[in-house]
């Protein structure tokens, strides 16, 4: 009995949450992005000076792109599946349905054409044509992702109730850890199923995303170099 109390409650910390679990991988992991794609602009404001760090960060972002891909989809599937809490929860709204597939397609044109300049380099005949596609889908994806944004305003303003309810997740699993400064703090309420999973998938997807980043670094000397040269003779 102890063994099987034991095991269902390990169970509960990696993969129980539901809907409202899901929900908030989605959500942290959107804000997240948000983050992360707001630093990738303002690289592109100053792209002669940061090309590297746009480079990194535009191979960082595919690790939570990929994970948000998934726990959308997982709604997705649940809900077409006629899995009884998803079915309760109900579909997402009209426009985000619509909105859905061409956002994912804008962002895989996004992520795949910057990849794909990075391989080819800056003196490639595709490039000009690759640029070219670059640009376009990232400015219409922009686009996409503000009405995608406004569109889940109910979820961005429960997300104050989210993140509260986020440190009492990660200060409960803090406390189960050895070493790591003491007893949790007084919970604000009772955390929420699947935490230690949740924030385990969010972990995973940076450290792939920071992993694709290096392995890549070395293909960004061709970038640096000819962007420092273009710079060199526009000062002459």
């Amino acid at each position: 009995m102890i063994e099987t109390h034991a095991s269902s409650r390990a169970r509960r910390g990696w993969l129980a949450g539901g809907t409202e679990g899901n929900e908030r991988l989605t959500v942290i992991t959107g804000w997240l992005l948000i983050v992360l794609l707001a630093v990738v602009g303002v690289t592109i404001v100053f792209i002669g000076q940061l090309i590297w760090l746009h480079l990194f960060l535009g191979l960082v972002v595919i690790g939570p792109v990929a994970l948000k891909l998934v726990s959308t989809g997982y709604r997705f599937v649940r809900y077409y599946t006629a899995n009884p809490p998803y079915r309760r929860k109900g579909p997402p709204a009209p426009v985000l349905r619509a909105l859905g597939p061409v956002l994912v397609g804008l962002t895989t044109i996004v992520l795949a054409s910057g990849v794909a300049l990075l391989l080819i380099g800056p003196r490639s005949s595709s490039r000009d044509t690759l640029v070219l596609v670059h640009k376009a889908s990232f400015i219409a994806w922009v686009v996409i992702t503000a009405v995608h944004v406004l569109a889940h305003l109910p979820e961005i303003v429960r997300f104050n109730r989210v993140s509260r309810q986020a440190r009492t997740e990660i200060s409960a699993l803090r406390a189960q850890i050895p070493g790591l400064g003491g007893p949790a703090d007084p919970p604000l309420s009772e955390p929420l199923a699947g935490a230690r999973g949740r924030w385990v998938s969010i972990c995973v997807a940076m450290a792939l995303g920071l992993a694709l980043a290096g392995a890549f670094i070395p293909q960004f000397g061709t970038w640096t170099a000819a962007r420092a040269l273009h710079h060199h003779h526009e000062d002459r």
